[in-house]
């Protein structure tokens, strides 16, 4: 794991979800649609709450690609990546036991799929200390953010 991987990653995935809970929100029938998944027309003003909850999701992992790039201490960037891996578990298993008892069409399992790939890399990133390897050694290299650099003449 290096540095400009961990900042795509969380740039992606916080962009992703963002915008997946923006469209969730204003057009749910229609985002549905464009995912190719659909749900009965009931359930939609629910869909623009998990619309909400996707897109603070999206929010916090923006929040994670801020941290790494402004900030070198990988303590918080855990409490994100811990707070975003239990929604995005909850969401596959939620998902993926819908599937089981054939409450959801099996397109949905792209749903469980990506939640759960999320889950599986924050743990092994979790495991190897990907956070602190990353964002300690750029704190030795000298590595700051732009703003808090000083100029030798």
């Amino acid at each position: 794991m290096n540095r400009s991987f961990l900042l795509g990653y969380q740039l992606l995935i916080g962009i992703f979800d963002i915008a997946t809970g923006a469209l969730l929100v204003i057009a749910p029938e229609a985002t549905l649609v464009l995912m190719g998944l659909h749900a009965p027309s009931n359930t939609l003003p629910f869909l623009s709450f998990i619309g909400a909850f996707v897109f603070s999701v999206g929010l916090a992992c923006l929040y994670g690609a801020f941290l790494v790039a402004c900030d070198p201490n990988p303590s918080r960037l855990e409490t994100v990546w811990l707070l975003t891996a239990f929604a995005r578990a909850s969401v596959a298993i939620i998902v993926s036991e819908q599937l089981l008892v054939h409450a959801l069409e099996p397109v949905w399992l792209a749903i469980a799929i990506f939640d759960s790939a999320c889950v599986i890399l924050q743990a092994i990133g979790f495991r190897k200390r990907w956070l602190s390897n990353v964002l300690d050694n750029t704190h030795r290299t000298g590595w700051r953010p732009r703003e808090n650099r000083t100029r030798i003449s």
